[in-house]
This record gives C-alpha cells, sequence and structure tokens, in this order.
C-alpha cells in the first residue's frame, strides 16, 4: 500500500510536469502514448485502491497561463476515455449498449480525432462574443481575438436566438505546416517540431497580429446549445447545422449502425490515417442520439456516450545506446542510431537514422540519452529529438568520425554539401551496395542475387566489381555454404539472362550519379548503343530531352573515368549487349503522353521500378503534382504534399493496389476517396 502511495504521488508529479509542457507551453517533452502510459497506469492504480483519488485525479489537461484571462466553461470540457485495440472497442460498446438497455442497435457517429487544440467559441445571437482554450476542462484562456484571425471562423451565425458553443479543434494541415517551417527556415528561426504544436503556439500568441500571420484553420465537431433554442434531437443533425453556418466538418465523419459497423470504420481510419490533409492520432466513436447521451451522462473527466480509438504510436520514448555510420554505394555515410528495442507504429525498431552530421548537431542527440522515435507508416524510423530527464547527466555531444569504418579511409564533406562522403572508390561497404543495386529489380533484376549473396561473394572473393557477375561459374558457387548444384545453375542463367537487359536498365544499374530510370532511357533511346553514348560530346548529352547539364556532366565524366571504362570493356567482352532494343511494340505504350505520379511505397517496385514501368509504356514520371497529372498512385507512407496537390488540383488518385492494372490499360476501375 505504502508503494501504491508513492508511485501515485510520483505519477502525478510526472503528469502535471508533462500536462504543463503541453497545454501551457505547447512544448510537449514525451510522445502521446508515452503520456496516456503514465495516466492509464495512475488510473489503474485508483481503481484498485479507491483511498488514493484525490482532487488532481480528474483534472483535465492543465491550468489556465497568467498570459490570458480565465474563461470559465458553462459545460466542462471534459477529456475523452481512450481504448487501444478492438478488443477494448468492443468491451466499451457492450457496456454502453447495457446501459441504455435498448431493443435496436445503437447508431453511432465515427470521426477522425484530429491531433490540435481544443478550443470554444461562444455566440450570443448568432455573434461570436468570446473564444477559449479547454484549460484544465472547466477554466480555460480567452484567445477572442486570435480567433477572430482564423479565416475558417464565421463572426456570425444565420439563424440562432439563443446562445451556442461551438467546439472543435484548430489546426494546421500538413501542406500550411510545411510551409510554415519553410518561412521559420527562410528567416532563420527554428522549425516547429509538428502541426499540432505549431498550431497550438501560434493561437496562443500575446500578439494577434502573429496568430493572423498563421495559416491556421477550425474544426467543429460539437455544438452545446445553452439555451435549447436548436431543437436537435441527434448528432448528425448539430454536425450539419455546424456546416450549414459555414464551419469545417469532418467530410469523413460517418453514422453507423451496430457495433461491429462502428469497428470497421474505426479501422478504415486506422488503414487510412495517412490520406488526410492533417494530422490525426485516432478516431472518436459517440452515440448519435441526444436523449441517450444525457441517460448515459459522463463521470468526473469523460463522456460515458463517446470514447476515442488510439492508432498504434508512431512516436516512442526509449535510449540511444550508440550513434554509428554506414556507407552507401556512392560512398554516402550516413549516422543512423542503435536504440534500445521498442515497438513503434506496430512493429519493432532497433534502429533509426540520423539523416547527416548537420541533423545530429542540430537534434543534439547523445548516447545515452533517452529519445523520441517516430516511424510514419512504412517510412524509415527516425531519432526527432532527446528528451531530458531531470537530475541524469548527459554524455560528450557525438562527433562524425574522420574514417570511413569500414575501410578507414578519409570521410568528408564535399563543397558545402551537408552530407558527408567515403572518398576511397574501392571501399567493401560501396561495392556491396553497388553490385546489389545493379542486380535489384529496377535495374537488372537478377532473381537471388540479394544483398546477402553478393556479400558472401565478395567475402569469397569470388566478385570485386559488377563485371564479375557475368564470370560466375557453376562450379565455383555449388561449393559455397548455402548453394547447390541445381541452385548454382539456376543462378548462373539468370545472370546470363541480363546479358540481354536493355542498356536503359543497365545505365540505372551502374548507379551513375543523378541517372534514374527517366534519364536512363532517354538516353538509351537517343544513342542506341553505349559506346555511342561514350563518345557523344557534353553538348550532344546535354541536348537529349529530359536529361541537362548536370545529368549530362555527370555521364560524359562517368564515361571517361578509367575504372569506368575497364568495367564496360569486361562487360561486352563476356557477352553483355549494352544496347537498346530498337523494337519498343513488346510493351504497349498504355500510358503515352500522360504523367503519372507516384508516392509512397508500391509492393514489388523500388522507386526507380515504379517510374521506370510507367516510361516503358509511354508516359512520364514527374516529381511533383500539377494540373497536367494524369493520376498519382498512392502507396504505403505517401507524401503528404502530393496528396495534399491533388486534391486540390482534381487529380484522381488510385491505391497501389491498381498500378498494375494501370501499367496494362491505362486506367483503373476505383479511385480513392
Amino acid at each position: 500500500m505504502t508503494s501504491a502511495a508513492q508511485r501515485a504521488r510520483d505519477l502525478r508529479e510526472v503528469i502535471a510536469r508533462h500536462s504543463e509542457a503541453y497545454f501551457v507551453r505547447d512544448e510537449p517533452i514525451l510522445p502521446d502514448a508515452d503520456y496516456d502510459a503514465l495516466v492509464r497506469e495512475l488510473r489503474e492504480l485508483e481503481r484498485d485502491h479507491p483511498e488514493l483519488v484525490d482532487a488532481h485525479s480528474n483534472r483535465v489537461g492543465a491550468p489556465a497561463s497568467l498570459v490570458f484571462s480565465p474563461v470559465h466553461h458553462a459545460e466542462a470540457m471534459l477529456s475523452l476515455d481512450n481504448v487501444f485495440d478492438v478488443d477494448e472497442l468492443r468491451t466499451w460498446s457492450d457496456r454502453l449498449t447495457k446501459g441504455l438497455a435498448a431493443v435496436t442497435p445503437p447508431v453511432f457517429s465515427v470521426e477522425p480525432k484530429i491531433d490540435g487544440l481544443a478550443l470554444s467559441i461562444t455566440y450570443v445571437k448568432g455573434v461570436l462574443v468570446q473564444a477559449a482554450t479547454r484549460g484544465d476542462g472547466r477554466v480555460g484562456e480567452d484567445v477572442t481575438e486570435n480567433v477572430r484571425t482564423i479565416a475558417n471562423v464565421p463572426r456570425r451565425l444565420v439563424d440562432v436566438r439563443g446562445t451556442v458553443d461551438v467546439r472543435g479543434e484548430v489546426f494546421l494541415a500538413k501542406a500550411d505546416f510545411e510551409r510554415l517551417n519553410e518561412a521559420q527556415r527562410a528567416a532563420g528561426a527554428k522549425p516547429f517540431a509538428n502541426p499540432r504544436n505549431a498550431a497550438a503556439g501560434s493561437l496562443r500568441q500575446k500578439d494577434p497580429a502573429v496568430s493572423a500571420s498563421r495559416p491556421l484553420s477550425f474544426l467543429a465537431y460539437q455544438v452545446v446549445d445553452r439555451d435549447a433554442t436548436l431543437r436537435l434531437s441527434t448528432h448528425g443533425e448539430s454536425l450539419a447545422r455546424l456546416a450549414t453556418w459555414g464551419f469545417l466538418v469532418a467530410p469523413e465523419t460517418t453514422s453507423v449502425t451496430g457495433v461491429e459497423e462502428m469497428i470497421a470504420r474505426t479501422t478504415w481510419f486506422e488503414d487510412h490515417r495517412h490520406d488526410f490533409t492533417y494530422d490525426i492520432d485516432g478516431t472518436v466513436v459517440k452515440l448519435d442520439d441526444l436523449a441517450s447521451r444525457a441517460v448515459l451522462g459522463s463521470t468526473s473527466r469523460a463522456p460515458r456516450w463517446a470514447i476515442a480509438r488510439k492508432f498504434p504510436p508512431e512516436e516512442r520514448t526509449t535510449r540511444l545506446v550508440s550513434i554509428e555510420v554506414s556507407i552507401g554505394r556512392t560512398g554516402r555515410a550516413t549516422p543512423y542510431a542503435v536504440l534500445e528495442s521498442v515497438v513503434v507504429a506496430g512493429s519493432r525498431v532497433s534502429m533509426a537514422t540520423l539523416h547527416n552530421e548537420d541533423q545530429v548537431r542540430e537534434k543534439d542527440v547523445r548516447p545515452g540519452d533517452l529519445v523520441v522515435v517516430r516511424k510514419a507508416g512504412d517510412v524509415i524510423p527516425e531519432v526527432v529529438g532527446a528528451v531530458p530527464v531531470e537530475g541524469e547527466a548527459r554524455g560528450a555531444p557525438w562527433r562524425f568520425p574522420p574514417t570511413c569504418p569500414e575501410c578507414g579511409g578519409a570521410l568528408r564533406r564535399l563543397d558545402d554539401q551537408s552530407d558527408t562522403y567515403c572518398v576511397n572508390p574501392a571501399c567493401p561497404a560501396q561495392q556491396l551496395q553497388k553490385i546489389a543495386h545493379f542486380a535489384s529489380r529496377g535495374a537488372l533484376d537478377i532473381e537471388g542475387l540479394g544483398e546477402q549473396r553478393v556479400s558472401q561473394f565478395l567475402s569469397e572473393g569470388l566478385i570485386h566489381d559488377v563485371a564479375d557477375l557475368f564470370t560466375l561459374e557453376v562450379s565455383s558457387l555449388a561449393a559455397l555454404e548455402g548453394f547447390g548444384e541445381l541452385s548454382a545453375a539456376g543462378l548462373v542463367a539468370q545472370i546470363a539472362r541480363a546479358k540481354t537487359a536493355p542498356l536503359s536498365r543497365v545505365l540505372v544499374g551502374l548507379g551513375i550519379r543523378h541517372v534514374g530510370p527517366v534519364a536512363a532511357r532517354e538516353l538509351a533511346q537517343r544513342f542506341g548503343t553505349y559506346d555511342a553514348l561514350a563518345q557523344a560530346p557534353l553538348e550532344e548529352l546535354e541536348a537529349v530531352e529530359g536529361v541537362g547539364p548536370v545529368i549530362a556532366q555527370s555521364v560524359f565524366e562517368y564515361a571517361r573515368d578509367d575504372d569506368a571504362r575497364e568495367r564496360m570493356r569486361r562487360m561486352a567482352e563476356v557477352g553483355v549487349e549494352l544496347r537498346e532494343p530498337l523494337d519498343s511494340t513488346s510493351i504497349e505504350a498504355t500510358l503515352e503522353g500522360r504523367a503519372v505520379v507516384v508516392t509512397g511505397t508500391v509492393e514489388g517496385y523500388s522507386r526507380d521500378g515504379a517510374a521506370a514501368a510507367i516510361v516503358a509504356r509511354g508516359g512520364t514520371s514527374p516529381g511533383s503534382v500539377s494540373a497536367k497529372t494524369y493520376c498519382v498512385v498512392v502507396g504505403e507512407a505517401p507524401g503528404n504534399a502530393k496528396v495534399t496537390k491533388a486534391r486540390g488540383a482534381g487529380v484522381p488518385m488510385i491505391s497501389a493496389a491498381a498500378f498494375e492494372e494501370l501499367l496494362e490499360t491505362g486506367t483503373w476501375s476505383a479511385t480513392l476517396e
């Protein structure tokens, strides 16, 4: 009992500190998932030991700051209880339906849980008179003048005779957040950590002019009819009224009947969480019937008729064990974090990228630090920053090593670039990545020759360069661990077939700097053979459509490099054709003259491979969306800016599952919502 009481006191102290950072200073220290875990532990302690409950147990948010005048909410702005999986959601809904004792299945409203700053706006006889933050749920901060600067907040409501409070979230759309941070960097100011912090900090400014300069938006999701003059009977009617008044209401909000349909809809939101123009971290489920809500009532901190299903966290805290450096095929040295294993976004993470030397310095993360790790969808995990721990000494700042961890050669930053490179062309790590890339699906597509096999062949001394692949013999491979006569013969046959690969794919596989599948195809079609390409003057290379001076210079230099000359000579000697087929009718030009943008990961294709498939069918694959874009293919972890621009321009978006249909027919059977 003593330990439970002490733990409860410790939890309240920690939660209070983090609540102030989040709700008052707009500078959260912990990710939401870790904060939620602390709150959940405290509530479980209080449930098991009711005598530990005190006045602080039911507090929502944090007390208002001294910067703004206090506002007492006429009806408390309660928090929402959270569930984290389908089983917990079903338990909540079972409890709700028992409380109603209804014969017919209940109707639920399922809404996105937007990650913004909660706000209540009061209108008297249709006129905006006051706006207040949530604060601790009962007393908030008066931010009326700042809210008047938000473009999509109506100043006057039609047909309102009494007093109503409109509640919702102030937020920054993803595209607006990116533009705001671009402006911050251009002004030499520190960029904002995330859209929620930026929105909260922008609204809670002493000078309304600062709020007016930020692209804030407001999404409404509740009407508090203080005088009962609106005669609303369902939540759906409330949302319709909000839309009529001119408020933004989440268009994805859906009314469903029954528990199973409700659960299915919350799962839909989880599957599409990255498709929204604003950040969401869960869904909110509300009972639609307002009279039934009154029957169920609320606890001291949350309504019984609503629940939030939180998504698997995309940010977690863990310990940074060490910072190491990996070497890529171009020699680029990338620092990465070795972490104490933690589950983020549904998968276990033990390593995360740190991008480059400047990022490590800017984030000031050091071995031994407690750090925040982010993993959105299927993108590579990254370290966001360090979490200060009171009373904990930190290690020395990390310094980029002067030499390559693989070959011992010098590591250098070239010109004014932010990246560091190993400048030893014989570095074994570079060779491994170069050969693996040459055999990858986006290049020569040699099945069975992945990074592990390449590493094995290098360590056995069988290969040193991509040209060596074509000299491998069945007898040599069959003697290696993991091979037999049959598998060795199969791989050698795959390599032999690659000798007839189009020149455009060979150019991609060579990894010539700046040369992607589009430029490779244009060059291959213009010159036909590698010999003709290698002998072309710089001016002729620059004249090729879609190439330009940077790519042309890179190709020109590669063709005149002694090592490259020897490589290409050896490949030609063993029968690699190094020519582009004149007859391209084998692949139908289903996308002739059409621009198709791919964002995110498409299963079965690398980024370059997807672009190459489009180009092979007569299309183009630009890196940005415009009004002329034919369609946008949306894969896993898509770029928010591209999705937002496509929606704004009315460009059709299709799922990655329809990519093969698009390639085959030039069209698709269904677009994304």
